[in-house]
């Protein structure tokens, strides 16, 4: 028997685990807030918990309090049925793999509480899916057959519109495979923000805050061509096109990864858990730009000029830059490419130098970068981030 059981057949489970977490130096609660269970129905639920997702809990709430549900379900309809009236935050026990519209689920539950209301979840990752198989499957050639059909089967079927109703109809819409990015995007889109995340035995745990309404109207792609919001010539709002090298949902996660670890040297968001692996191969090839030929067909960027940005990253630029900016359509190459500046202060500087000629040489200047960026790259003087 653990020993939060042992500590549950008793009244003191948050006695008990503020007691021993006080005696190894992590208390996280103040004396008053200790309070002996008096809900049998979560006595029960929180009974097969580790005492570290029940720490992971107590960082953000109390359990036991009366405005705080307990949940055990993927089903929507039940949602309603399992909270209790005044419910102010929402902890469920079942992870997200096994819900079906994970989408809906997540609007529903940000319609169940009230604003600034708390949110805890769990998903199993599809990295710690892979690690388990692969524990458990020693020789490397079957283990890459096998997780192949699977991969196929739980992550891109579901993704495929004539697919999908197979998938669904044969698991129920359960253990689907979802990686920490879309997860954690999902959550951002239905109106949450994220407080905190921590895997605890294989399974990722979240805490959010509800902040808003979910986004409605938005269909994020899941196909390989990814059209991004950006902002062309005159302020106009484009989209431009990329072969995705991101998980599903993560434009959602933006600000959220910038604020959280800031700009890399070539002002992209550092450590950005959002980038597939074979993302990271399809950049350090400039294969993702590829499809931004689409937009200089269109007419909405040039070979060469400065980078299209997000809103977000506009904003972050020196006003005279952003005025000047939007005077021009923005381009393929960069001329921090051509410049050798892909620091995050170069950027900006490079950008400002390369401006200052087209406005006396808009032609001459763009042959120029051009031949410029195309002699670094293929020396090698300069790589993708």
């Amino acid at each position: 028997m653990s020993k939060l059981s042992k500590a549950m057949k008793n009244t003191g489970l948050l006695s008990q685990v503020v007691e021993e977490l006080s005696a190894s130096g992590q208390y996280v609660l103040t004396p008053p807030l200790v309070r002996p269970i008096v809900d049998r129905k979560k006595e029960i639920m929180l009974k097969n918990i580790s005492i570290e997702v029940y720490q992971f809990f107590i960082n953000h709430l109390v359990p036991e309090r009366q405005n705080v549900s307990l949940i055990d379900t993927n089903n929507i309809g039940e949602i309603r049925k399992q909270i209790k009236e005044n419910t102010r935050s929402i902890i469920n026990l079942n992870r997200l793999n096994h819900v079906r519209y994970i989408n809906k689920f997540l609007i529903e539950i940000n319609a169940s509480m009230p604003d600034a209301g708390i949110f805890i979840g769990c998903v199993e990752p599809v990295k710690e899916v892979k690690e388990k198989y692969r524990r458990k499957i020693k020789n490397p050639v079957l283990f890459s057959m096998f997780w192949m059909l699977v991969f196929v089967f739980h992550r891109i079927m579901p993704k495929v519109e004539y697919l999908q109703k197979i998938y669904f109809f044969l698991t129920k819409g359960k253990y689907r495979y979802l990686t920490m990015g879309e997860t954690l995007g999902r959550i951002a889109s239905c109106g949450f923000e994220i407080i905190e995340y921590k895997k605890i035995n294989g399974l990722l745990y979240f805490a959010v805050i509800k902040t808003k309404e979910p986004v409605y109207g938005v269909q994020p792609s899941f196909g390989p061509l990814f059209p991004m919001n950006r902002i062309g010539k005159n302020g106009k709002m484009i989209k431009v096109y990329k072969l995705r090298t991101m998980h599903p949902f993560a434009e959602f996660l933006q600000d959220y990864v910038t604020k959280l670890n800031g700009y890399n040297k070539v002002g992209k968001p550092a450590n950005d858990f959002r980038v597939a692996s074979w993302g990271k191969i399809y950049r350090k090839y400039w294969l993702d730009e590829l499809p931004q030929l689409i937009n200089v067909l269109k007419g909405e960027l040039n070979i060469v000029g400065v980078r299209p940005l997000s809103r977000t990253r506009f904003n972050e630029l020196p006003e005279d830059l952003q005025k000047l900016r939007v005077r021009f359509k923005p381009g393929c190459i960069p001329p921090y490419v051509a410049l050798l500046m892909p620091d995050a202060e170069g950027n900006i500087e490079a950008e400002r130098i390369y401006l200052s000629e087209k406005l006396k040489h808009p032609v001459r200047t763009d042959i120029k970068y051009f031949f410029m960026a195309i002699y670094n790259i293929l020396s090698g003087k300069i790589k993708s981030s």
